[in-house]
């Protein structure tokens, strides 16, 4: 998709440091949206790799659902598809910001859709971090944010996060306390733990005035905690992302959305295409699957037995397991290098495509949770290729 910045877009640009002709690379990186790793260098492109699956494998290294979307999903899909002549033929863009303004209990003003969770996370770091404003996470995270404040020359800090506990709020805010993005994933990716959202709250009220609060629920249907789209209300320094590629499983069907005050949902769109660049296909199928409580609940009660399961078997082996996941993922202690046991369970007669690990915990593999079968397959693989 190629995009062009607007005038508006570029003067806010200017305004914060950028020169013009850093606008050009900047707009090739909004243009590219989720595919933006091709522009982001080596490391970002060993991710994507590492990431695709490998044919015949069992796949439980991306944190993609086991599953494909609910039965009524697929169907909404395929009557869309029969109307794909039309860019909108009957309102699904507001359905679908109806039906998700309905579940969440917020203004359907508060809403966007967006083609995917990648497009707006890189749009959310253009529109406000800058050479002198920067970006704050935890560590271990999902690195985008990372990847994209790197190629905007934004400052980045990063806090280390203890195991099993979720983001150290009062750690990020000393890390840089004038950023201009402060990002935190709950479920974290790669973790899978929670922070507590009276910790959000604190960040929140206790971060500069003029920065923006990012929190990334891409996995919170997998859990039963709180969401932090409640702290919205009338404020204009919190955005919340979510994403219908993990629980929904509609990962290739490209959806995602975001929840804010109308101000800052019309900013985001300055620095990357929203709705205009979404199927109807999408929109119909999420239109669907979205208030479907009862199977939300039955899948999420799937994935807790296959991983309550499969990490109960670990610990018996005397493997140790990074305690309280509350998402699709849990953290594997090898107590060696992470990349040893990631090639030998593929390479094992199971074929068992893991996780991989992160910079500050080499040795640390994060493994999906998959269906039951796939478990059953992850442990066979481990009880033959594991040595103390």
């Amino acid at each position: 998709m190629t995009m062009m910045l607007t005038k508006d877009a570029k003067d806010d640009m200017i305004e914060r440091g950028y020169s013009r002709r850093q606008l050009g690379e900047i707009t090739a990186l909004l243009g590219a949206g989720v595919a933006a790793s091709s522009l982001l260098g080596g490391s970002a492109m060993a991710q994507q790799q590492a990431a695709r699956g490998v044919k015949g494998a069992v796949r439980i290294g991306s944190n993609e659902c086991w599953t494909g979307p609910f039965p009524s999903g697929v169907a909404a899909a395929a009557e869309a598809a029969s109307f794909g002549n039309w860019y909108d033929p009957d309102n699904y863009k507001g359905d679908l910001i109806k039906t998700v303004a309905g579940v969440e209990g917020i203004p359907e003003t508060q809403v966007m859709p967006w083609p995917g969770s990648g497009g707006p996370l890189v749009s959310i770091v253009a529109a406000y971090c800058s050479p002198t404003k920067g970006l704050v996470t935890a560590d271990p995270t999902f690195e985008s944010a990372w990847r994209t404040a790197d190629y905007m020359k934004a400052p980045i800090a990063k806090a280390p996060q203890a195991i099993g506990k979720g983001h150290d709020v009062k750690a990020m805010l000393a890390a840089n306390p004038n950023a201009g993005l402060y990002y935190i994933c709950t479920p974290n990716n790669p973790t899978g733990t929670i922070t507590p959202l009276a910790d959000i709250k604190w960040l929140l009220d206790n971060k500069p005035a003029d920065a923006m609060l990012l929190v990334d629920e891409a996995y919170i249907h997998f859990s039963e905690a709180p969401s932090a789209a409640t702290l919205i209300g009338t404020r204009k320094d919190i955005i919340v992302m979510r994403t219908f590629s993990k629980l929904f499983g509609m990962a290739g069907v490209r959806l995602g959305l975001t929840f804010a005050d109308p101000e800052v949902q019309k900013r985001i769109s300055l620095f990357g295409p929203s709705a205009g660049g979404l199927a109807i296909t999408a929109m119909h199928c999420g239109n669907a699957v979205y208030k479907e409580a009862a199977l939300i609940k039955a899948r999420r009660a799937e994935m807790i037995g296959n991983r309550d399961e499969t990490i109960a078997w670990l610990t018996k082996k005397g493997i140790e397991v990074h305690p309280g996941s509350q998402a699709n993922m849990f953290m594997v202690d090898w107590k060696k290098p992470a990349k040893e046991m990631q090639a030998a369970l593929i390479a094992s007669p199971e074929r068992v495509q893991i996780g991989r690990s992160w910079p500050i915990w080499p040795n640390v593999s994060r493994v999906t949770v998959g269906s039951a079968d796939d478990m059953a397959k992850f442990r066979a693989a481990v009880d033959k290729v594991y040595k103390a």
